[in-house]
């Protein structure tokens, strides 16, 4: 064991911003820092502190948006510790760097952390130990820690672990500490009830759109009906009539009204007469935006992967072309765009439901012309977020708004606001070109992607098609297939766009998977056999889709109108195949039954995994079936859930849900469900009906 100061050791605590900050060495340089000789918190990690009373706190650094983080973060330090996960509160983390990186996106927040949290959770342990061990003279192999307790194994005495504070904090640094065994797991895999649940029960939590504070007042905005729309003049007079409303500010996207409560906002805001320059892109509609796409759909594109050479042509293949198509699409989370803002002498605080408030505190700050330092940026818990809030513009709205009228405000953005004038899934256009041969293997595969990019449009116009996000969920695909190219044609639009979830594995994987099935049909093979046979022997996409396959009873004969469909996904470290199950008459149809099986590596917490994989499932479905947003004259149509539906509860199908038990890396899972939905339900169909859907949402007449 390396030894260090306990000042050192002050400073890698206070000021460090990794998770494995306490296997890091500080250099003493801090000396004229007062410490306190009797702490009364022992703080190992930023993640982690235990007071003198026992109790351990976890402060989560990600945002919890329902996908269980609030949970199973904890679970990792916890296992470590070896302390009851009852035991422990949860916090969640404001915006700061020295928590690394907060972004909660990209199914990151368990594969990113896995590692982390349980050595810091290690650390604090063996420390405990240590200094239990000073206490009784013994070593720290005589000692154990249990329960929230250290135990002397030879007299069976024990401290709790809030006895050991002040000596735990005057430590040397353990500087490699030695991880359990995953067949020594007493939390890591168990089926522990999410930490969350009651609050939301009950009504307790508090979303960002819950959060009210001292001196409070209410704002609506008011955005150009076109993007890229601004303000040419207003008129407040009718809107300051409106009881309650207390004030109207222009902002940098509009006009605010300011008011008594939520709905006196909203009726003041309708009362606004706005004269609108509507921009240079007032007559863009859906249709033109498809007609740019279109244009490039007998060019080649660029190349962004090559296997072997897809123009030389061999006697006997059979040729299969086909092109498919997704449209625009919104996130549409439950809880609307909303955010609290107080700015007072150069300073602002914000309460914000944010998937990044890193970012938040720098678009704020800029916004507003203060130093980063002068934000404080409080996490709230987020009602759905599926990449929306990963940019902060509600946040930034709150914040001018406060600015520019002197009240500490609430911003809430209407549904119709959230539908019209958030950033969206790109549209896109996949030609294919494909063959097989004569004994049923396939030879060629082409699939030319033509989209706008999300990372040409947010950070740089020039990017490489191989590096613009067009590729993913496309390039490097397991199947072995002699002959491969992939390409992209990157148009632009000036729609705003966003990652939405799981962001190109959302379209990609559904045209590559939906044209599988047609060159297995072309092959007159077996959709499952056909994939089954071109993929590596005992690779892990394989092994999930032979297990679809059997727990699905795939082989079962099927009555007339009734149809199985297949189809699997690789992605954020992690392997997914569905088998779908409908029924239809060839005008509407029924999805019956869906068998679902993840393997995500090493399972923090299984009853997590799933209502993960199922929620997304059920989200990638909306979208499939029903999701669609329509531009027309420059701006967004689609105003509320009556157009851009979702799933209701009858259509809903029966889940059979499988995750595989390894010890393999940790992978993602919120965003993994997503990719083999719509195919399987599209094989699926064609199975019951003889359709090809190419075109979603899924239309069969």
């Amino acid at each position: 064991m390396k030894k260090q100061s306990r000042r050192d050791f002050i400073k890698v605590v206070g000021m460090s911003g990794s998770g494995l900050m306490l296997a890091s060495f500080v250099p003493s340089y801090i000396s004229a820092i007062k410490l306190q000789d009797e702490p009364k918190i022992f703080a190992p990690s930023v993640y982690l502190r235990i007071d003198s009373n026992g109790i351990v706190t976890i402060t989560i650094h990600r945002t919890e948006m329902g996908q269980g983080v609030m949970t199973s973060l904890p679970m990792l330090v916890a296992e470590e510790l070896e302390v009851d996960i009852k035991n422990i509160r949860v916090e969640l983390a404001d915006a700061d760097k020295k928590y690394g990186n907060q972004s909660t996106g990209g199914s990151q927040s368990i594969r990113r952390n896995f590692d982390p949290l349980r050595k810091a959770g290690a650390t604090a342990r063996e420390m405990l130990i240590t200094a239990a061990a000073i206490i009784w003279k013994v070593t720290p192999s005589d000692c154990k820690a249990e329960n929230g307790f250290v135990t002397n194994k030879h007299t069976s005495e024990k401290i709790n672990y809030g006895a050991l504070v002040n000596a735990a904090s005057k430590l040397p640094i353990p500087m490699d500490v030695k991880l359990k065994d995953p067949k020594d797991y007493k939390i890591i895999g168990k089926r522990i009830p999410r930490f969350d649940m009651d609050i939301k029960v009950t009504g307790a939590a508090k979303f960002g759109i819950d959060i009210v504070v001292p001196n409070m007042y209410y704002a609506s905005i008011a955005h150009c009906p076109t993007f890229g729309g601004t303000v040419k003049s207003f008129d407040a007079s009718k809107a300051k009539t409106i009881n309650g409303v207390v004030d109207v500010v222009q902002v940098s996207q509009g006009i605010a009204v300011i008011a008594k409560s939520t709905w006196q906002a909203f009726k003041g805001k309708e009362a606004l007469s706005i004269e609108w320059d509507l921009g240079k892109f007032a007559n863009v509609d859906s249709g033109s935006i498809r007609d740019e796409m279109l244009k490039h759909i007998s060019s080649e594109g660029t190349e962004m992967q090559s296997v072997g050479n897809v123009s030389q042509s061999i006697d006997g293949e059979k040729f299969v072309d086909a092109v498919y198509e997704v449209p625009f699409l919104a996130h549409a989370p439950m809880e609307p765009m909303n955010s609290v803002a107080s700015y007072k002498n150069g300073k602002v605080e914000l309460w914000s439901p944010s998937q990044n408030p890193q970012s938040g505190l720098t678009d704020v700050a800029r916004a507003l012309g203060i130093k980063e330092e002068d934000v404080t940026f409080h996490v709230t818990l987020v009602g759905g977020g599926f990449g929306r809030r990963l940019i902060n513009d509600y946040a930034v709205e709150a914040a001018e708004i406060s600015k520019a009228s002197g009240k500490t405000v609430k911003l809430t953005w209407t549904r119709e606001d959230d539908m019209r004038f958030g950033a969206y899934r790109p549209p896109s256009i996949h030609v294919f070109k494909g063959s097989v041969l004569e004994n049923g293997s396939p030879l060629k595969f082409s699939h030319h992607v033509i989209a706008p990019s999300i990372t040409a449009q947010r950070f740089n116009p020039n990017v490489p098609v191989k590096d613009s996000g067009l590729g993913e969920g496309s390039m490097n695909l397991q199947y072995s297939i002699p002959n491969i190219k992939i390409s992209g044609t990157i148009v632009s639009t000036h729609i705003p766009l966003l990652w939405w979830r799981s962001v190109y594995n959302s379209q990609n994987p559904f045209a590559t998977e939906a044209f599988m099935d047609e060159l297995a049909f072309a092959a007159n093979k077996d959709p499952f056999e056909f994939r089954r046979d071109i993929l590596p022997k005992e690779s892990r996409l394989g092994n999930v889709l032979e297990i679809a396959a059997e727990k699905s009873n795939w082989y079962k004969k099927l009555s007339n109108g009734e149809g199985k469909g297949i189809a699997c996904f690789q992605g954020y470290g992690s392997y997914c195949a569905q088998v779908f199950e409908v029924s239809s008459d060839g005008k509407k149809y029924k999805i019956n039954k869906v068998t679902a099986v993840i393997d995500c590596g090493t399972v923090v917490n299984p009853f997590i995994v799933e209502s993960q994989l199922e929620g997304a499932i059920i989200f990638a479905l909306s979208a499939a079936m029903k999701g669609e947003i329509t531009i027309r004259n420059g701006g967004v149509v689609d105003k509320n859930y009556d157009t851009f539906q979702i799933m209701t509860y009858s259509e809903t199908p029966t889940f059979d849900l499988h995750v595989v038990k390894n010890n393999l890396p940790v992978g993602g899972v919120g965003e993994v469900g997503v990719g083999a939905a719509a195919p399987g339900l599209c094989n699926a169909l064609f199975s019951a009906t003889g359709k090809r859907i190419r075109r979603l949402p899924i239309k069969l007449t």
